[in-house]
């Protein structure tokens, strides 16, 4: 008996009172309508009627009126008032006073003396006996004489027929209603069942985006979904695209609305902080020399989620808990670092192996011949599975937002998804992708190309980038490229490749820190030795092949052989901080980097002058922003780089708005900043030609070009960097829920 009731109370919920609502609804709407057309229908017929009389009994009523037969008239008259809504007649003359009245007219019915003058009209009047309609319309007859004639109508006759029209209208209307609500509640339900049925059919199958055969029955549904999911997502874009102030608040609002607050876990092999032994005994952290930790490091700090990186530091492991974590930054801890230990043989074989001596140079046009060996292959696989089996104990969630970072992780993406199905996985390629044919070098391509692809996103820093990777897979890859969307689909599985052109947060954390331009020009002048009168030039990378330093020495060397009047009064600080120092090729870089400067110092320098100064050392941040600040120039002249955000660092120093970059087109930062001095790092002559341009350049424009560069920065930030792509993570998010539609329905 109680599921009876149950099942009575649930249909009479979502049926019978729904249908009831509508009715009442057609009812309150649709009766006063109703009442309200018949009213202005019937008024209209009762205005063509009397304007009917009148054009009537105009002309023989004007005859008897001339001839003086004023009974004939009012018989007339009477024979014409015979129907029974038209109560009388009454004719006026000029004078206002009464000439003929009908026995039925009612004595309301009067002339008066403006009769005759004023234009025709109508007015309604309300007596005793009902409401009344007298029309008076001014005439002349054939002999000249004026007069009116006032008709009066009868409007009760409105109401009795308005009132039956309601009732009849109002039965119908419930009737129809009733019926029209039944059946259509019954067929849209059957129709959205079929629906729901074919459409969850489709998202079971294949992502929801991808194009596919679909039935011709469902298609407009799907079509339908698929578009407001575009329109959607170009809204978010927009809002994206037009936001001035990206902040870390304002990545944290996208992360709490958009992704609705997932676990975050970001790997790189660098780690943000290291650890070493100070010379107390006591750990000391470090901020790495590392354009990667420069960009990535705020979003995590804003986004407080975990980083899984290689604890390289010789004191790193004195500072982790039992489960290897320590928070960071040490003197604000806003996230946690986890720290995964690799053996002697893993670092050899995964970082200075495969890492930098194969993939590095592979995708750097720095004409470095790439080393590939099958034991750093089994070390790059290994460590990948390590890092891979760290993720996964860091979560106890079913998807995780992973944001893997660079080159060093291209096998993580496929090994994540193994073990963390429903993980939303981005991997961020921090360097430059060759052309297909460049690639075609690595014995493991197709390995890489596979693993990669089983990432949700694959970000580059340029567009370029992104069709040199799909030109790759193309090549060397069976699978669909939809190259106007940029997504890839294997074995099902869509992959988005995207341009992500990364920055540094606004403003630089560290600029708090340092004094104004005109301290750090005398504290880096009292630190290296420059007289006052000498103009510096600054260059700030890791000591790397790709970086240019060699040929930013020649091009100061040919600087000063066409220009001597610059000996003397031109210094250039280059901060180059060791890196991969085990590797031959680099040092067979860092001696020939040493011998140049010795070379060139040796041609040029005086006992109270160097021209390159050369602080062969990592530089902390605060450091290196007083550099930035003490510059008149700062040169960036790789000969191929991803991003290169020194450059982005100059500017965003310069609060200022002084100084000039000097900037290598082979950078990705070179397509933003476009007000700056862009070179060919290999024409020595043309870099040097620049230098002196810069030196030479009036203040108005350095300023006019910093200006413009610093609105680019500021932007065009970090935070802007990872809400696209987080934006972009919370739309397959969205999409990916879809297909728990099916189990709901």
């Amino acid at each position: 008996m109680s599921e009876g009731l149950a099942v009575f109370r649930g249909v009479l919920i979502r049926y019978v009172l729904p249908i009831a609502a509508a009715v009442s609804l057609v009812a309150f709407v649709g009766v006063p309508y109703i009442d309200r057309v018949l009213t202005g229908w019937f008024r209209t017929d009762i205005d063509q009627r009397t304007r009917l009389v009148m054009d009537l009994v105009r002309e023989p009523l004007g005859q008897l009126l001339d001839d003086g037969q004023l009974a004939r008239a009012r018989n007339y008259l009477n024979s014409v008032a015979g129907d029974q809504r038209l109560l009388g007649m009454v004719v006026c003359d000029r004078l206002g006073e009464q000439v003929l009245i009908t026995a039925q007219a009612p004595q309301i019915a009067r002339c008066s003396p403006t009769a005759v003058e004023q234009p025709a009209d109508r007015a309604l009047t309300r007596t005793a006996s009902g409401l009344l309609e007298i029309a008076r319309f001014p005439f002349r007859t054939g002999a000249g004489g004026h007069y009116a004639l006032l008709i009066v109508q009868d409007l009760d006759f409105i109401d009795r027929r308005q009132t039956t029209a309601h009732n009849y209208a109002l039965a119908a209307i419930v009737i129809l209603t009733s019926l029209l609500a039944l059946m259509g509640g019954l067929a849209v339900r059957q129709l959205l069942n079929r629906w729901i049925r074919l459409l969850v059919g489709d998202i079971s199958q294949r992502r929801f985006d991808e194009q596919a055969d679909t039935s011709k029955f469902s298609l407009p549904v799907l079509n339908r979904v698929r578009q407001a999911l575009e329109e959607l997502e170009a809204s978010q874009r927009l809002e994206i695209d037009f936001r001035e102030n990206w902040t870390p608040q304002a990545l944290q609002q996208v992360v709490r609305e958009q992704l609705e607050q997932p676990l975050m876990l970001v790997v790189s092999n660098r780690e943000p902080y290291v650890h070493s032994m100070g010379a107390d005994g006591l750990p000391v952290a470090e901020f790495p020399a590392s354009g990667m930790v420069t960009a990535v490091e705020p979003i995590v700090r804003a986004c407080a989620g975990i980083w899984v990186a290689h604890g390289s530091g010789s004191a790193d492991r004195m500072v982790v808990d039992l489960q290897d974590h320590v928070r960071v930054p040490p003197d604000d801890p806003s996230y946690t670092l986890r720290r995964v230990w690799l053996t002697e043989q893993e670092e050899e074989g995964h970082y200075y192996g495969f890492s930098n001596e194969g993939l590095w140079p592979l995708c750097h046009l720095a004409y470095v011949r790439p080393a590939f060996r099958e034991s750093d292959w089994l070390q790059y696989v290994r460590v990948n599975e390590k890092f891979a089996d760290a993720l996964m104990a860091e979560t106890d969630a079913a998807d995780p937002v992973v944001l893997i970072q660079d080159f060093h992780f291209a096998l993580l993406p496929k090994l994540v998804r193994a073990r963390i199905p429903r993980a939303t996985i981005t991997l961020f390629w921090h360097i430059p992708w060759p052309n297909a044919e460049t690639f075609g070098v690595c014995p493991w391509k197709q390995d890489i190309l596979i693993h990669m692809l089983s990432a949700d996103i694959l970000g580059f820093h340029t567009r370029h980038h992104c069709q040199n990777f799909l030109d790759t897979l193309d090549r060397y890859i069976e699978c669909k490229i939809d190259r106007e969307n940029m997504r890839v689909t294997r074995e099902g599985h869509v992959c988005r490749v995207t341009a992500y052109p990364i920055s540094i947060e606004w403003p630089p954390r560290w600029l708090a820190q340092v004094a104004d331009a005109v301290h750090c020009q005398a504290a880096v002048r009292e630190r290296h030795g420059l007289g006052p009168e000498v103009r510096i030039g600054v260059g700030v990378e890791r000591w790397d092949f790709t970086k240019g330093i060699l040929e930013r020495f020649h091009a100061l060397e040919a600087l000063f052989d066409k220009y001597p009047q610059w000996r003397g009064r031109l210094s250039f600080l280059q901060v180059a901080a060791p890196s991969r120092s085990k590797l031959p090729a680099y040092q067979a870089l860092q001696t020939q980097t040493l011998e140049e400067v010795e070379r060139i110092n040796g041609r040029f320098a005086t006992p109270d002058w160097k021209p390159i100064v050369l602080v062969a050392e990592h530089q902390q941040p605060v450091r290196v922003f007083e550099l930035y600040r003490a510059a008149d120039f700062c040169l960036v002249n790789s000969l191929h780089d991803g991003m290169n955000l020194v450059a982005k660092e100059f500017v965003a120093a310069r609060d200022d708005c002084d100084g000039v970059l000097i900037l290598s087109t082979f950078a990705g930062a070179s397509r933003e900043l476009v007000e700056a001095l862009l070179v060919n790092p290999y024409d020595v002559g043309s870099t040097a030609e620049a230098i002196v341009a810069a030196l030479d350049m009036p203040r108005e424009q350095r300023r006019k070009r910093m200006q413009l560069m610093r609105r680019t920065v500021s932007e065009s930030n970090v935070y802007r960097w990872a809400g696209r792509m987080l934006m972009d993570v919370a739309r397959i998010r969205q999409r990916a829920s879809l297909r728990g539609f099916k189990a709901r329905v």
